[in-house]
């Protein structure tokens, strides 16, 4: 069902992303299942429409106004299901918040999702990035995507194999608007390795006995370290990580490193993941502000809307760091969250 009869007309999106830019959308329509959803993509076919289909709102920038049907996915519900010895599987609607998810799983004593704590968003919205943090990335625990396939108006369970994962990339990025989620199910275990080898957790656990921690030992700690880095789009309007991190040949890396002996790099089976956060602060950004939109004075990754910044304030500024990281060192920048107008 629908939790509205037909779309609000012309409302404000700027509380429903977390960079805070104004928007307005023509039409808002927000859901809670998948009949709700064809209802709402029904009107907008009618209407002729065109469609946006929103979770948390923390991974993309409006560029301007939206002159169609917003429709925000509130499927809600989470549950266990096939829990056999010590796996079981945890089905999250696609309208849940992600971090009560982790929580949710971590306290459980489930893992496997523990490094993801703290990231903003939905449970719906995690496998189109296939978000990632900490050593973790959402492909290795994802079992399933049940999501209405838009091109033929039928519901679908996508395995982790159709997804087509990549670093921060997924069927869902690569055929846009195609695919609305609404469920996601994660296989989780109670006795899975916990990952421990990111250089900050490793620092932050210092001499810790690895055996003695639990899921929820780490999450917390992966709460305290992105608390000490990131700000909270809360309080500092932001989207996260606003740049991936490029991979370069490894003849290309080695040849930065000669230059600039420093460089931060890990290998990757493609070549090596150079860090961007360093690339953008050796171009002098970090902590750079301009009165409305800035770059976080801890994480350089981070863009973040100060006072009032629209959409294209954003974007001029990433602009701007992509340019001066593609002269300084050859390499380019690709923006993580989506665009919209």
């Amino acid at each position: 069902m629908s939790l509205t009869a037909e779309p609000r007309e012309h409302v404000q999106l700027g509380d429903l992303n977390t960079l805070h830019v104004p928007a307005v959308a023509r039409f808002y329509w927000e859901v809670e299942d998948a009949d709700g959803l064809k209802e709402a993509l029904a009107w907008a076919a009618n209407h002729s429409a065109s469609v946006l289909i929103l979770g948390g709102g923390s991974n993309l920038v409006f560029n301007g106004d939206f002159n169609g049907l917003v429709i925000r996915i509130c499927v809600r519900g989470r549950y266990w299901e096939h829990a056999r010895n010590h796996e079981a599987t945890l089905v999250l609607g696609g309208g849940e918040n992600w971090h009560e998810a982790v929580l949710y799983a971590a306290g459980a004593g489930y893992r496997g999702i523990e490094n993801l704590a703290l990231i903003p968003g939905t449970a719906g919205a995690a496998p189109v990035q296939n978000i990632g943090a900490y050593g973790v990335e959402l492909c290795d625990t994802l079992e399933s995507v049940t999501a209405l396939d838009r091109r033929t108006g039928e519901v679908v369970r996508l395995s982790n194999n159709e997804c087509r994962f990549a670093y921060r990339d997924s069927l869902f990025k690569q055929s846009p608007g195609r695919y609305a989620i609404i469920e996601v199910r994660l296989r989780l275990s109670r006795d899975k390795p916990l990952q421990l080898g990111y250089r900050d957790l490793e620092e932050y656990l210092g001499e810790r006995p690895r055996s003695e921690l639990s899921a929820t030992d780490v999450a917390e700690a992966v709460m305290a370290i992105r608390r000490r880095k990131l700000p909270d789009p809360d309080l500092i309007p932001n989207a996260g990580s606003f740049f991936k991190n490029p991979v370069v040949p490894s003849a290309e890396y080695k040849s930065l490193q000669s230059t600039y002996p420093d460089i931060v790099g890990y290998k990757q089976p493609q070549g090596v993941k150079l860090a961007a956060a360093w690339l953008i602060d050796q171009c002098g950004w970090k902590g750079f502000r301009n009165g409305r939109v800035g770059v976080h004075n801890r994480q350089a990754l981070v863009l973040i809307n100060h006072s009032g910044g629209t959409g294209r304030d954003i974007l001029e500024l990433a602009g701007k760091i992509r340019e001066t990281v593609r002269a300084k060192f050859g390499v380019e920048l690709e923006m993580e969250p989506g665009v919209v107008g």
